[in-house]
């Protein structure tokens, strides 16, 4: 699909108002996207675990206007508050998607949100944020024009996601997903986000992800700043082909379940994320000590033990701690025994990989 396949081709029925409910998950990375193209596009293509309990659930309510209007007119409520430091984001959104959307002048919108995590702290909440409000539209859509299948529906989803936020693309589908344009991933698309169509190991379905809060405080740079600084970077190509490179090597991993190839890759992905940032100009540095600490006690623990858990990173100081299932009970002892003490109040989250976004 182009983005051509993606603008109404018909009129729309007549729906006065209305209400829906998405709830939309959270995503890590295990191969990262870092840079893009105008318009969205990815640098690189990057693949995701989906996370289930680390999400956003949006509500919309519309009401068509008596008169038309040139201008988007809603109002953002976060947590039950208004939230006007987040409208410029869903303004600049609406004019993003226009084309596609074009009934959005049509409506007055009530948006509603609210996070099981806490905001701006390296989780992702623009992914899941973005992403329930585009589905919201498309359920809005769905009513406009009957008939629209769900294939659809989910391409366009994650199409209008990724034009809110990148990295939201990755989480309309469930368990595992691609971003970005592979030779090797057949159904791959810069446009949009597919769920990873070839065989994946048992012990990958039921992956576990422990995100350790180090620091709960708003980033000092933002993603958008991050990536924009890709541009130039001495690196930055290099970087664009190991991240292919390691995507097409996570391919037969995935299917046998090599968990030792696993770490390798992923460990290697969230480090050279941060790599990337300590050698922008300018340059930063989002990790804070304690990050370290963890990084260091899970390298030592694996040594010692034998058992497969790593760690990977998003753009921000908290730790994902991935291992397989079999091994929870095991690793959140050791959580509550030696990583506790460096998450800010002693706080982590325990997460797994879901089945994606789902309706209210």
């Amino acid at each position: 699909m182009t983005q051509k396949d993606f603008i109404p081709k018909t009129e729309p029925k007549n729906i006065v108002s209305g209400e829906v409910s998405w709830q939309s998950p959270s995503n890590i990375a295990l191969v990262k996207y870092w840079g893009k193209k105008e318009n969205q596009i990815p640098a690189n293509p990057s693949i995701s675990f989906t996370l289930d309990e680390c999400r956003s659930t949006t509500s919309l309510k519309y009401f068509k206007k008596e008169e038309n209007s040139e201008a988007y007119d809603f109002d953002f409520y976060f947590e039950g508050k208004p939230k006007q430091d987040f409208k410029p984001k869903i303004q600049k959104f609406f004019q993003r998607i226009e084309t596609y959307c074009p009934y959005l002048k049509d409506y007055q919108f009530e948006i509603h949100s609210e996070n099981s995590f806490p905001h701006s702290s390296g989780i992702a909440s623009s992914a899941s944020g973005m992403s329930a409000i585009a589905l919201c539209l498309m359920d809005l859509e769905k009513e406009l024009y009957p008939g629209m299948s769900q294939e659809y529906f989910n391409k366009k989803a994650s199409f209008l996601a990724r034009l809110g936020s990148g990295s939201a693309s990755r989480s309309i589908a469930g368990q595992l997903v691609v971003w970005g344009e592979h030779e090797s991933i057949e159904g791959s698309s810069d446009e949009y986000a597919i769920q990873f169509p070839y065989e994946v190991h048992e012990i990958f379905k039921t992956y576990k992800d422990t995100i350790l809060l180090v620091d709960k405080g708003e980033k000092q740079v933002s993603s958008t700043v991050g990536h924009d600084l890709m541009h130039g970077h001495p690196f930055a190509e290099m970087r664009f082909k190991q991240a292919e490179d390691n995507l097409e090597k996570l391919i037969p991993v995935l299917k046998n379940g090599d968990t030792s190839e696993f770490i390798k890759i992923v460990e290697s992905e969230a480090l050279s994320l941060h790599a990337m940032m300590m050698s922008s100009l300018p340059y930063f540095i989002l990790m804070k000590p304690n990050t370290l600490e963890v990084i260091n006690k899970i390298w030592e623990y694996r040594r010692t033990t034998g058992i497969p858990v790593c760690f990977t990173l998003d753009a921000g100081a908290n730790v994902h701690v991935l291992y397989p299932e079999n091994h929870a009970t095991k690793i959140l002892e050791f959580i509550n025994n030696e990583l506790v003490v460096y998450c800010q109040n002693g706080q982590y989250i325990c997460d797994h990989v879901g089945d994606g976004a789902s309706k209210n």
